[in-house]
């Protein structure tokens, strides 16, 4: 039986929760916001880093190049995929945020109260460790393994997105291009004005729960584990508000506003991540003007933690990242304007 303050405090988590899980860039800044005041708990602004690319391929469905290889309905559902993600991860992870800063301010370890906001055993047990033991990494990878694994049945086995998104001939084209990108933006020398550059990993096979626990950890690394790097990256982050245009972070080559003419043929306007001369830039959306708010049908309920072996994953490595995507994502650009040149033959 909860006391009447734990049901209080259950009841004012999931108010503020809901409050933040508007969209996109609520959440992104939810994310940043709290990790600016708890930088012990490292997947905050990790999982900023990342929301922002959620935004930015919601935001491309609108935009210049993926706009002309889908229709509208096709369109519409490849957000909701992208938004019932994005949405189910925050209605995860904050509520177990907010938690820990409960437990802060009472000083006292409040993790008992975890099942009672849906949160998997596993991450009950890995709160309790983290609180006798203040491990950020394996806090971290731990949230990374949760939240993967919370959406695996939810999104990647769901029926609706399995044969609507993931089997789309649409979204192969997209892993075949390598456009699967997650990309980190950060300040060359860590100070604002100076040219936002980028590192990154791709995601080959988003299907795969294996190498989506992989790729987070890669991540993870590229943030966390050069210090210098993490700077640059938080600079950038705090210095440039997450609005889901991709002008966030490249506004040579993108903008949110349409320069283009009514009706007028799609040309070439990229070469080596350039625009060629008397090119307009890629039009990029803002979200807010992209798509609406989405009222959400509640999580699905049920722990996904049923065999130990999952436990494996917290095993740090020691690989080094590089991060090296420039050339790799310049490439898809590119690759994605011949794809939309050539969309009338592909999908006739």
């Amino acid at each position: 039986m909860l006391s009447r303050d734990d049901d209080q405090l259950l009841r004012e988590i999931r108010l503020k929760t809901i409050q933040l899980n508007a969209n996109n860039v609520t959440r992104t800044k939810a994310y940043l916001d709290f990790y600016r005041c708890h930088p012990e708990i490292h997947w905050a602004f990790l999982g900023h880093m990342v929301s922002r690319n959620g935004g930015w391929n919601m935001t491309d469905l609108k935009g210049d190049l993926l706009s002309r290889l889908m229709n509208e309905k096709t369109r519409e559902t490849f957000f909701s995929f992208l938004e019932r993600g994005n949405w189910l991860i925050f209605q995860d992870a904050y509520p177990q945020f907010l938690l820990y800063r409960e437990c802060l301010r009472q000083n006292r370890n409040l993790f008992y109260l975890l099942p009672y906001l849906n949160i998997s055993v596993f991450m009950e047990v890995m709160w309790n460790q983290f609180w006798k033991k203040r491990d950020c990494y394996l806090l971290a990878i731990a949230l990374i393994i949760n939240e993967q694994s919370y959406l695996e049945k939810r999104i990647v086995q769901n029926p609706l997105y399995k044969n609507k998104v993931l089997h789309k001939f649409e979204f192969v084209v997209q892993d075949l291009l390598s456009f699967n990108h997650i990309l980190f933006p950060f300040e060359r020398g860590g100070h604002k004005g100076e040219k936002t550059a980028l590192s990154g990993q791709t995601l080959r096979h988003f299907d795969s729960l294996h190498e989506r626990i992989m790729l987070g950890k890669r991540l993870y690394s590229l943030l966390f584990y050069h210090k210098e790097q993490w700077e640059k990256a938080f600079h950038w982050a705090v210095s440039h508000p997450h609005t889901g245009s991709r002008k966030d972070y490249w506004q040579d080559v993108f903008n949110d506003v349409n320069d283009g003419l009514p009706g007028a043929a799609f040309t070439r306007r990229l070469k080596g991540c350039k625009l060629r001369t008397g090119a307009h830039r890629l039009f990029s959306p803002k979200l807010e003007y992209a798509w609406k708010n989405v009222e959400h049908k509640e999580a699905e309920l049920g722990d996904w933690f049923n065999h130990w072996r999952i436990v494996e994953y917290l095993q740090e490595d020691k690989e080094i990242i590089k991060g090296e995507i420039v050339g790799e994502y310049c490439e898809t650009l590119e690759k994605l304007e011949l794809v939309a040149l050539a969309k009338k033959a592909i999908f006739s």
